[in-house]
């Protein structure tokens, strides 16, 4: 799971083995590991919402899916699921959760459980 932040935006992305075994268990979780803290960043169902939502505690993000919505995104065409937070005085936190595509580019990073990029077709 890759996470993305910049200012009120937080953006996670599975690869298909996180996202099949996220909507089995319903919950799938990444950590960064520095000399004295972790910073931990998770994504969890939940029966009692309506949209995706995130809270952060305990230096932990935490991204919660209805539950309803993980039932069968693994085995469906949709890329991802997208919400913004009121957070009063004018600001939104914007959330995004997508499955992870294989990159056009040239990149070092294992990309071999991604997702078939579907614009590869587009390029040849």
């Amino acid at each position: 799971m890759k996470i993305r932040i910049k200012g009120n935006s937080i953006r996670y992305r599975l690869t298909k083995t996180e996202v099949e075994t996220f909507c089995i268990e319903g919950y799938v979780a990444e950590r960064t590991e520095f000399k004295d803290q972790i910073f931990n960043y998770e994504l969890r169902s939940h029966d009692q919402i309506s949209n995706l939502d995130a809270i952060f505690k305990n230096d932990t993000i935490t991204l919660y899916l209805p539950e309803q919505d993980k039932k069968d995104w693994a085995t469906s065409d949709r890329v991802g699921f997208q919400n913004a937070i009121s957070l009063g005085n004018g600001k939104e936190l914007f959330l995004l959760l997508e499955k992870d595509f294989v990159c056009l580019d040239e990149t070092i990073e294992d990309q071999s459980d991604n997702y078939p990029n579907p614009l590869m077709d587009k390029r040849k």
